[in-house]
């Protein structure tokens, strides 16, 4: 067992990490060290390690990748690879992306044909990022991001969906097979558990063609019925086939609200514009059944964000969270979106 094996030296770690001249998360790089030394010293099987050597090579890829881009929001799409140019869902995807793009958004696909390659074209290459999955039966990325700075290959799902989860805003589901509702139920688990931020999910259907419809009724009519979920967790998506609706659900999620924080049990929701008085009396009322203890309140910059310098500029309230509500952190949002005044 790995507890059997002895730990490598803290100081030395230290020393080695001082020594690559990190400053910055310096307890966190050094327990990273730690753990991949001791990876290491565990004599695990050559597999095991492999797999984890591998994880970490793509990780640091794709973190490098996207580096540049980390201030400007993003969208994913996913859908089928196997959708044809001449499907009516090609070309919503094309459009939806296009809108998307034209309102400053960039557009993460996974790079390759069909519903990826319809959002590219849509977005165009500027305006797209691309995480492709290494197939046998696909020989790379499309012709619209291969070889362009703004793509990466993956080896593996579980690190290509790591990253086209982590460094979007919002998402846009298209019909496709089990690679895209693998995609879109774990981000929907994410979110329903709280391992994901709030975040506008969007199914896109085709007028006439209600692939998402029949998704839901197997959802209420199989898993809410039999209490696998709430009925509150179908709050996490939306349905539509219109893509002027599917951007404006998307934009209208970030008119007031910006993000969330936990310190300790805390849960700081970051806004454009506070809420009155009157207002927070309201959301405390309304509420109230998301809040362990205490009141919602405004609240100033938490000492963590001030070290950290994030987004101090933000109006803030704060509560004590029952964490078993996060899918109805989505009404909590939608409703201090509505508090927004036009100036």
């Amino acid at each position: 067992m790995a507890n059997s094996v002895p730990k490598p030296d803290d100081e030395r770690i230290a020393e080695l990490v001082r020594e690559l001249g990190v400053s910055k998360d310096f307890r966190i790089s050094e327990g990273f060290v730690s753990e991949v030394l001791g990876l290491i010293s565990d004599d695990p099987h050559t597999l095991d390690l492999k797999i984890a050597s591998a994880a970490v090579t793509e990780m640091r890829d794709a973190f490098a990748m996207f580096g540049p881009y980390k201030e400007v929001p993003k969208v994913s799409i996913f859908g089928s690879a196997r959708t044809e140019a001449d499907d009516p869902l090609y070309e919503q995807t094309r459009r939806v992306a296009g809108q998307l793009a034209a309102a400053g958004w960039m557009v993460v696909t996974g790079a390759g044909p069909g519903i990826m390659e319809a959002g590219m074209e849509g977005a165009g290459v500027e305006q797209s990022i691309g995480v492709s999955i290494r197939l046998p039966f696909e020989t790379g990325a499309n012709s619209i991001i291969a070889g362009d700075e703004k793509h990466v290959s993956m080896k593996y799902f579980f690190t290509r969906k790591l990253m086209l989860v982590k460094e979007s805003s919002a998402f846009v589901c298209l019909p496709g097979g089990f690679g895209t509702l693998d995609e879109t139920f774990e981000l929907l688990t994410l979110t329903q558990t709280g391992k994901g931020i709030p975040v506008p999910i969007v199914f896109l259907d085709t007028p006439g063609d209600p692939y998402w419809e029949q998704v839901h009724d197997f959802v209420t009519g199989q898993l809410v019925t039999r209490g696998l979920v709430s009925p509150t967790d179908t709050a996490l998506y939306r349905i539509t086939d219109s893509c002027d609706e599917a951007v404006e659900e998307i934009t209208r999620f970030y008119a007031n609200y910006h993000s969330i924080r936990s310190v300790g049990d805390d849960l700081i929701i970051r806004l454009q514009q506070a809420p009155s008085d009157a207002q927070l009396d309201a959301l405390n009322d309304d509420f109230a059944h998301l809040v362990k203890s205490g009141r919602i309140r405004r609240t100033e910059p938490y000492a963590i964000e001030r070290r950290q310098g994030d987004h101090l500029e933000l109006e803030r309230i704060v509560f004590a969270f029952d964490r078993h509500g996060f899918a109805e952190l989505r009404a909590m949002i939608d409703t201090l979106n509505g508090y927004v005044v036009d100036h």
